[in-house]
């Protein structure tokens, strides 16, 4: 019943959505012949050789109506920003709901393990889908945006992917990629799901284990202090893999759809790291008292 509700949800998000975009384009279109007076008001002064008194009022007449206009489309932006973000909530819940049924019902075939090359499609699409943090003029980005850790009583929800310290099958500990299953607040331990489903193992971890990982990228151009800065130590998903191994950031993401590039530690090289790799925004993380045990 809950499935068929957010279905429902999801349909008329869908629909408010493609309105906004209207309006969007609407917006653009009615700002488009104000901008157009601006560069001909420009070219005028170019030619003439000169800024009159006139051209000072229309220019100064004319640059406020743009800003209020580019105001009011940034405002239908942010509205449909907001109803991509409950889509992608409720599609979250939706398959979090069907990976439940699926687990505790007992008439249900067993699930079949993915591939690894979808697994991987599947990571970097999430990736490529991790939202950008776009405040408001004078904001700060929130925790868990780009290099901003989550702030000390967080507590990551079901379905959020976290990088957990596990024990291996030899014994030895190693970071990888799992997904929230639940949180006891009795016993401040979480239980993981390791993505990687050839393992199909559920852990039970307590917070010290678990690193949330971002949940929204950091935009270089307006917000740079959000991002990891060169040199700087991370755990991070090494490329094709589900696992997380220390590495140096050796180059920040110069524009939003940037990947960083990283040095893995590798005591095959000689200097003790590899050569650059890429890893995207949403798969870095760094807390110095994980890294450090």
């Amino acid at each position: 019943m809950a499935l068929v509700s957010a279905d429902s949800r999801i349909a008329e998000l869908l629909t408010e959505l493609h309105q906004l975009i209207k309006q969007t384009q609407e917006e653009r279109s009615r700002s488009e012949h104000n901008l157009v007076n601006i560069q001909k008001t420009h070219e005028r002064m170019q030619t003439e050789n000169k800024i009159s008194p006139y051209y000072r009022t229309k220019l100064r007449g004319l640059y406020t109506t743009a800003k209020a206009d580019a105001e009011a489309e940034c405002n239908i932006l942010r509205k449909a920003l907001d109803k991509i973000a409950e889509i992608k909530s409720l599609l979250e819940e939706r398959r979090i709901a069907a990976k439940i049924a699926g687990l505790y019902n007992d008439s249900e075939p067993p699930r079949k393990t993915m591939r690894r090359g979808v697994l991987m499609t599947l990571l970097q699409q999430s990736a490529m889908t991790l939202p950008l943090w776009i405040g408001k003029p004078g904001d700060k980005p929130p925790p868990l945006c780009g290099a901003i850790p989550a702030s000390g009583d967080y507590v990551a929800k079901p379905g959020d992917k976290v990088a957990a310290r596990v024990k291996a099958v030899d014994g030895d500990e190693q970071w990888i990629l799992a997904e929230v299953v639940s949180y006891s607040h009795a016993t401040n331990k979480y239980e993981v799901d390791d993505i990687d489903e050839e393992g199909k193992e559920r852990h039970t971890l307590s917070r010290r284990r678990i690193i949330p990982l971002p949940q929204w990228k950091a935009n270089p151009e307006t917000d740079p202090e959000a991002l990891f800065q060169k040199e700087q130590l991370v755990l991070a998903l090494y490329p094709q893999t589900t696992c997380f191994y220390r590495a140096l950031i050796h180059t920040p993401p110069q524009r939003p759809q940037d990947d960083y590039s990283v040095l893995f530690e590798d005591t095959s090289y000689a200097d003790g790291y590899s050569p650059p790799l890429n890893v995207a925004q949403r798969w870095p993380s760094c807390m110095g008292t994980h890294l450090s045990s």
